[in-house]
Formats: C-alpha cells, sequence, structure tokens
C-alpha cells in the first residue's frame, strides 16, 4: 500500500476502554507501515543519488548504486547547473517527504497522548465528584433515618409510660372497688347474723 501525508493526516485511531489513549497495536501497525514506506523512499532516493552521479561521471547507464562515499566524492560541479536542477530536487524530495512524514506521525502521536491523559484526568475528577456526591448523598440519608428512628422511639417511649400508668391506675382503682365490696360482704353478713330468725321471716 503506497502511504501518503494525507493517510498520515486523515489516520483514525479506535479509542479503548479501560486504557490511555488509543489501542497500542493499532498505533504501532500504522508507524510500522510509515516506516516501510520510509525505507523505500530512503532506497528510491539513493538510486537517484546513483543515477545523478552517473550523470555526472558521464556514464549513461549506471549498474548499481555506489556506497556513500563514492556519492560523496563525485565531482558535481563538472556538469552543467542547469542539468542537474531537476534531478538534484527529485532526490532531495522523497527526502523532505519522509522526513516531514515522521515529523507528522511523531506529531500525531504526541496529541494523541495528550488527548489520552486528558481524557484520564477528566475521567478521574468526575469519578472523585460523583464519589464525593454519592458519600454526602448516603450521610444525608443516614441523618434522616436516625432521627426518624430517634423520633419514633420516643414516641413509643411515650406510649409505654402511658399504658404503665394506665395499668397502675387500674389496678389501683380495681383493688379498691373489690376491698369495698369486701367490705359490704362482711357487713352484710355481720348484720345478718345477728337478727333474729324470726325478723328475717324464717
Amino acid at each position: 500500500m503506497a502511504l501518503t501525508p494525507d493517510d498520515v493526516v486523515t489516520k483514525q485511531f479506535q479509542h479503548v476502554r479501560f486504557k490511555e489513549g488509543f489501542d497500542p497495536d493499532e498505533v504501532d501497525d500504522f508507524l510500522d507501515e510509515i516506516v516501510v514506506e520510509w525505507r523505500k523512499t530512503i532506497a528510491e532516493n539513493d538510486e537517484l543519488k546513483a543515477k545523478v552521479a552517473a550523470l555526472e561521471s558521464g556514464s549513461a547507464a549506471p549498474a548499481a548504486a555506489p556506497a556513500p562515499a563514492a556519492i560523496e566524492a563525485a565531482p558535481v560541479a563538472a556538469a552543467a547547473p542547469e542539468q542537474n536542477a531537476p534531478a538534484l530536487e527529485s532526490a532531495t524530495a522523497p527526502a523532505a517527504a519522509s522526513a516531514g512524514i515522521i515529523e507528522l506521525a511523531q506529531r500525531l502521536h504526541d496529541e494523541h497522548v495528550a488527548e489520552g491523559i486528558a481524557q484520564r484526568d477528566q475521567l478521574i475528577s468526575e469519578a472523585q465528584s460523583q464519589a464525593t456526591s454519592i458519600v454526602a448523598e448516603a450521610e444525608a440519608r443516614g441523618r434522616e433515618e436516625l432521627e426518624r428512628l430517634n423520633k419514633e422511639r420516643g414516641t413509643l417511649e411515650a406510649r409505654i409510660t402511658e399504658l404503665r400508668n394506665f395499668e397502675r391506675d387500674y389496678r389501683t382503682q380495681l383493688r379498691s372497688w373489690m376491698e369495698g365490696k369486701l367490705r359490704d360482704l362482711e357487713t352484710t353478713s355481720t348484720t345478718s347474723g345477728a337478727t333474729p330468725v324470726s325478723a328475717i321471716g324464717l
């Protein structure tokens, strides 16, 4: 696949969950593609340099790319500037393009890392805020429930006291009533025992 600067600019990485930034495997694969294209560009650049050296030396068809030392030793000034300009421009263009691609890829990588860190910090901040809100709400509910239970306990204690007082008063009244009846019964027995039989009609 021929890689262009537009491919680097428009490349979209998939977001991953529970990790920072983008999928590392996808980023590594894309950078591998950039490296492959960069190596191709370097090879083409070497081939163009070989052609330039061959043109400068007067050979029509160079057999292979010369060594870097041979390229540096070639007499550049031997050929006319008008003839060498297009060849030199075509030789330096791929190198500049590859350098631009690497710089762009590095910038995109840095931007993605910064974006991932910002998202991580935002998620942590939101989680901490949510946790604080949940804890505060739980504490408020706990206080309200405790107050309700205290009120209910106070009401029940008052009711128990009322029932105990009622029981005490009822027992006192019942004892008084029974004692009164016993006294009446004793009085009746004593009175009937002192009366003659003829007086009661027997």
